[in-house]
């Protein structure tokens, strides 16, 4: 297997935009490109900067129904809204050209999970991606088509006997655990806040998976205010134990940015320092339990100028296995530009000035504290399905 990175990249990615106002501005992923380009991570041996063409109606029928492709292309060209089917909500307005832009972030996840699953490259990220709301008939949240799942479809296409699906987002990954509910290849574990409090109200702890498929899905509804002790613990306690045990062949992970605390429709507290923790632990687990097999995906992330691009730069190189501190300085010129586009002072480090650090779950827990119920609640749900000790393991 080779050891390079491919990065999905290319202008056309930005044309994916529900216009100026919208919480998904393009402009993060710009922003995040530059950084990396600054940083010189783009530069380093083995990484590739690959560009995206857009899925073909085959692979999105691979997840998606056919009336909803047809009705998507529709609002595209007409501008033909379809509200039944999610177009041309507030969360998701309809736009000239968004069947292609939507088709080509599925395209280079596509395109990259096949890459790694063929042997061409170690690791691959595509940050245009992470679409995890988008269901089989309809857009959600931001999300025209699902691009995590019809990568994974492509994965299992391709000889692919087990997937983990890993999604650290603030908001639960509804749509990649719907497409995946009934198939036992498939594991998805969902962190994020708590139904209760968040878009889209899913994500309890007794959501298990279809029949015949009991286990494979397994989701961590963390409280509200939740911050990097708690995220950490919560993912130390669950997600790293289901997915050993799972032993996948390939992980895929979406690495939404919005639970930091900066993030204006999420209500977690998280650091820049934790989240290029976890994409490390991430990057580690694929190592450890697949063979190095890994494709890291964007998703959700609205603190445009701060948070995202620090963020997915520390996560394009963890994969690049070129690893920035976060006491990296952040390059002037990158300062300069996002001064001058949004008026405000620029982070001057790749990081928050947090030490990520979290008490291990073996080392007891608190009956009284919500977190830690949450955390044993997912525990006990779903660890037995695994063969997995609910307590100590």
């Amino acid at each position: 297997m080779s050891d390079s990175v491919r990065v999905v990249w290319s202008p056309a990615l930005l044309a994916y935009s529900f216009g100026h106002g919208h919480p998904m501005s393009p402009l993060r992923l710009d922003l995040t490109m530059q950084l990396s380009r600054a940083l010189g991570t783009l530069a380093e041996e083995g990484v590739q900067v690959v560009d995206a063409a857009p899925a073909t109606e085959a692979d999105l029928l691979t997840v998606h129904d056919a009336d909803y492709v047809a009705a998507v292309v529709k609002a595209s060209r007409d501008g033909q809204l379809d509200l039944a089917r999610g177009l041309g909500t507030e969360d998701d307005p309809v736009f000239p050209g968004m069947h292609d832009a939507a088709a080509r972030i599925v395209g280079g996840s596509l395109a990259a999970a096949r890459a790694v699953w063929a042997g061409e490259v170690a690791h691959a990220v595509n940050i245009a991606g992470g679409m995890h709301h988008a269901m089989p008939g309809a857009a959600s949240g931001f999300c025209i088509y699902n691009d995590a799942a019809v990568a994974i479809r492509g994965l299992l296409d391709a000889g692919a006997e087990r997937v983990a699906y890993v999604d650290v987002d603030a908001h639960h990954g509804d749509g990649v655990e719907r497409v995946f509910w009934d198939d036992p290849r498939v594991l998805t574990v969902s962190v994020h806040e708590s139904g209760r409090t968040l878009f889209p109200g899913t994500g309890h702890v007794t959501e298990l998976g279809g029949p015949g498929a009991e286990g494979t899905v397994v989701n961590v509804p963390l409280p509200a205010g939740t911050g990097d002790r708690g995220w950490l613990r919560a993912i130390d306690a669950v997600v790293e134990p289901v997915v050993r045990a799972f032993a996948p062949d390939v992980v895929v992970s979406q690495h939404g940015c919005d639970a930091h605390r900066r993030d204006p429709l999420a209500h977690l507290r998280v650091s820049v320092d934790a989240q290029r923790y976890v994409a490390g632990r991430v990057h580690d687990l694929a190592h450890e339990v697949a063979a190095g097999r890994w494709l890291a995906l964007g998703g959700g992330g609205y603190a445009l100028y701060d948070v995202v691009p620090r963020v997915w730069a520390h996560l394009i190189a963890i994969a690049a296995h070129a690893g920035l501190d976060a006491s990296t300085p952040v390059p002037q010129t990158w300062r300069e530009t996002v001064e001058t586009l949004s008026g405000a002072s620029a982070p001057h480090t790749m990081g928050d000035g947090v030490e990520p650090d979290f008490p291990r779950w073996a080392d007891g827990f608190d009956p009284a504290d919500e977190l830690d119920r949450a955390i044993r609640a997912a525990r006990q749900a779903s660890f037995p399905l695994h063969g997995l000790d609910t307590l100590y393991e």
